[in-house]
């Protein structure tokens, strides 16, 4: 593993309004000295602007002193806007976070998908091409896994059965950056990311949907008639493994037929312990009511609808994270009760 120095480096984070992408900018700002950190985001209105434009605001604010940090509004998708950012700011550590998102909108909207996830992932990966990076980190997905039913999902899996277009199109953005690490020799680092979630998250998210839903007095659908088995992986335990693998490339080494062998990895990031819906949505619940969200008397058995399954979702996903475990030291552990606490609190003060 080539270790990777982040002081006084240029950081592109792509996705940077995003939820993942604004927490690394700001975990960034604490451990990071005299760096230039680029972000950029199209800002788009998936789901409400306003949590983008906290995020944003956040950052602003969250800034110290000794460290260079620049926002630009543009898309991935638009060749010529990263081939100029490539070309202005020379990025030697890139993060791609961008992407559609989402699993049912895939569904119904795909071209965004195609145009975020392979042509923007595509503009990416020849801008570090023509400008060579020490290390490209990308978002993957747990979605790869489909309806895998070997538990804990490893990344030595046979992952060619995708369920959804949002899934197909994460596999296809590891095999995109496997060709161009053998090609042109470029250490790249795939991230399976498992059910993220925590404050300022993403409102298609189940939570934060079943929390809109019952603050309004609606019903939530609880789908697989409760079932389904989610790895929820708390935010800062997925920042901690990405600030992590930033700093670890893959070795570049010479192949037998004189290219090179690809500087290429994937890693799982998920808790490592599944949890019930139902005992997910009823923690929710009690953090809800003890952050002053729900009312103490709420009938929450009135507002719930156990359906089937929905297509594209997956029964389980459970992580096996022995390999980020073995090569960075580190387990994600924040227990789910902590992290739907602290985003009920954040909840709480951001609605009111």
């Amino acid at each position: 593993m080539q270790k990777i120095d982040l002081n006084n480096k240029t950081i592109l984070v792509t996705g940077s309004a995003g939820f993942i992408g604004s927490n690394l900018v700001k975990r960034l700002f604490k451990d990071v000295k005299d760096a230039t950190i680029v972000g950029i985001d199209n800002v788009n209105d998936y789901y409400d602007v306003r949590l983008k434009t906290f995020r944003l605001e956040e950052l602003d604010r969250a800034k110290p002193e000794g460290i260079r940090y620049v926002f630009i509004k543009g898309d991935i998708a638009d060749k010529g806007t990263i081939d100029s950012l490539f070309e202005q700011y020379q990025p030697q550590v890139v993060v791609n976070l961008a992407a559609q998102a989402g699993v049912r909108y895939s569904i119904s909207n795909p071209d965004a998908y195609i145009q975020s996830n392979l042509i923007g992932f595509y503009n990416i990966l020849e801008a570090c091409r023509h400008h060579p990076v020490e290390h490209l980190v990308y978002a993957s997905s747990s979605s790869v896994y489909g309806s895998n039913k070997k538990v804990p999902y490893s990344t030595d899996d046979k992952v060619d059965n995708p369920v959804s277009l949002y899934a197909a199109t994460k596999k296809s953005n590891e095999l995109m950056a496997h060709a161009y690490s053998k090609l042109y020799n470029i250490p790249s680092t795939g991230l399976r990311f498992f059910t993220v979630y925590g404050p300022a998250g993403r409102p298609d998210m189940a939570y934060f949907g079943f929390t809109n839903k019952l603050v309004k007095g609606e019903t939530i659908q609880i789908f697989n008639y409760g079932n389904c088995m989610r790895d929820f992986t708390y935010v800062d335990d997925i920042v901690e493994g990405v600030v992590r693998i930033m700093q670890g490339a893959p070795d570049r080494q010479q192949g037998e037929d004189g290219l090179p062998l690809p500087p290429y990895a994937v890693y799982n990031i998920g808790n490592n312990n599944p949890e019930n819906l139902l005992n997910f949505v009823d923690i929710l619940q009690q953090e809800l009511i003890r952050a002053k969200v729900l009312p103490e008397d709420y009938d929450f058995d009135a507002h719930k609808q156990l359906v089937p399954m929905q297509p594209g979702d997956v029964p389980t996903t459970y992580a096996d994270t022995s390999a980020l475990e073995r090569d960075y030291g580190f387990k994600p552990s924040t227990s789910l009760r902590d992290g739907l606490r602290a985003f009920a609190e954040w909840y709480k003060g951001f609605y009111d």
